[in-house]
């Protein structure tokens, strides 16, 4: 017997209808989102996240974090005064300033990040742009 390659046929030499795929016209789907869906937010407002908000950051060596001890104090890369960045997740949501609300340690916000660069860091990219917090 000799092979067929003939797109028609299946394996076991049945006859198969072969048609094209259609898929519906995208254009203007999403208005200004440029041509992305607007998402459903109801399917996700309640999944837990992890808010953090971060005073500052330093680099140590395992010999220096071994040798705290009470008292020591560590130097951290912001300024006093400075905003503190407010982390959900672990990306850059906005920034704020610490408050007391009744005997508890609180955060104002004083600005977020552009919605851009928030979807830019949840795909991994690094979150330098911010709005002010009237947005």
């Amino acid at each position: 017997m000799a092979e067929e390659d003939d797109v028609g046929e299946t394996a076991a030499g049945e006859d198969s209808a072969v048609q094209a795929a259609s898929f519906p016209d995208l254009a203007g789907v999403g208005g200004d989102t440029g041509g992305i869906a607007k998402p459903n937010l109801d399917l996700i407002r309640d999944i837990q996240v992890t808010l953090t908000v971060e005073l500052g950051r330093t680099d140590m060596v395992i010999e220096e974090v071994m040798g705290l001890t009470p008292g020591k104090v560590i130097e951290l890369d912001k300024l006093a005064g400075e905003p503190l960045d407010i982390l959900i997740n672990g990306k850059l949501l906005a920034k704020g300033e610490v408050v007391v609300v009744d005997e508890n340690f609180g955060i104002r916000i004083t600005s977020i990040v552009d919605p851009r660069a928030r979807v830019q860091a949840i795909g991994g990219g690094d979150v330098d742009g911010e709005a002010d917090g009237d947005a």
